[in-house]
């Protein structure tokens, strides 16, 4: 695509001209932009050469749904079609240990602003790959009671990318069933009950933003799910000052007694994802996780 096109895509988004575009990278099947509109504002784009069946209108209602806990700080939406995200620009700063003591605070009261079922009312992403939120809101065989945490997180972020990954070769037969095998054994181990809670959905390090001495989320494939599934992908991959956000995360909204030993189930869900999308690379990740459930 050319720049004028992607100007005239912006545009038309933002109700306004652009005055200057500069490309600021890629990933997957879009190309990232930063724009600056004629009436002054500043804004990130993602733009991809055809439709993406939704996902970038999943982003964008998860963005504005985490926006309204107001709690945690996320970009705002500008607009969104099929193959073009407008938000707000966000300067990305310096992480710190009051920075992250705040990050940790907010995010238990994200968490707190709940959500009225596991799953979303939209068709949910992760990445570039169709995460089942509709499906979840509305299963294909009626429960008599809404799911228990276990078993929707196994039906619909589990088994899903469990079947992915065999069909790819990816993962082996043998691995599946050990997979499979903790599968069977989360109702027993992933802790007391607790209400659906408002949850970011891949809240690994990169997906958090540090700007003007807070966290901002980015990307999220947000939902209603377990509150401990935003901090186990926390630390899958390191987050900074990640003691100092637990620490504040507990100060704010206490987690039920051995939330660590469930760090790899809630680890499973992603670890998966990432077999998907990257290949055998994190196959003994995946097989680590469900050795430790």
């Amino acid at each position: 695509m050319t720049s004028g096109e992607i100007a005239q895509r912006l545009e038309r988004l933002s109700g306004t001209g652009v005055r200057d575009l500069h490309p600021a990278g890629s990933a997957h099947r879009w190309r990232y932009y930063r724009a600056v509109l004629a009436d002054g504002r500043t804004v990130f784009a993602k733009v991809a050469p055809a439709g993406l069946a939704g996902l970038f209108d999943a982003e964008a209602r998860g963005l504005r749904w985490l926006g309204e806990a107001g709690a945690v700080p996320v970009p705002e939406v500008v607009g969104c079609d099929d193959a073009t995200l407008v938000v707000s620009w966000v300067a990305a700063g310096q992480p710190d240990a009051a920075a992250a003591e705040r990050f940790g605070r907010d995010l238990a009261r994200m968490h707190r602003a709940g959500a009225p079922a596991f799953g979303a009312p939209w068709p949910g992403f992760i990445a570039s790959i169709s995460l089942p939120n509709d499906n979840a809101v509305q299963p294909a065989v009626p429960h008599d009671d809404p799911p228990s945490w276990p078993e929707w997180y196994i039906e619909f972020r589990v088994l899903p990318y469990l079947r992915m990954a065999v069909d790819a070769g990816t993962l082996s037969a043998a691995d599946a069933g050990l997979v499979e095998s903790a599968a069977a054994r989360a109702d027993g181990v992933a802790g007391p009950p607790e209400p659906p809670s408002r949850i970011h959905g891949d809240c690994w390090s990169g997906n958090v933003l540090w700007s003007g001495r807070a966290g901002w989320l980015i990307d999220p494939a947000a939902h209603g799910g377990h509150r401990e599934t935003d901090l186990a992908m926390l630390s899958l991959f390191g987050a900074p000052h990640l003691s100092r956000i637990l620490a504040a995360y507990q100060e704010e909204a206490p987690l039920a007694a051995g939330w660590p030993h469930r760090v790899p189930l809630h680890q499973l869900h992603p670890l998966l994802v990432h077999v998907c999308l990257f290949g055998a690379g994190y196959r003994d990740a995946v097989l680590d996780a469900a050795r430790a459930i």
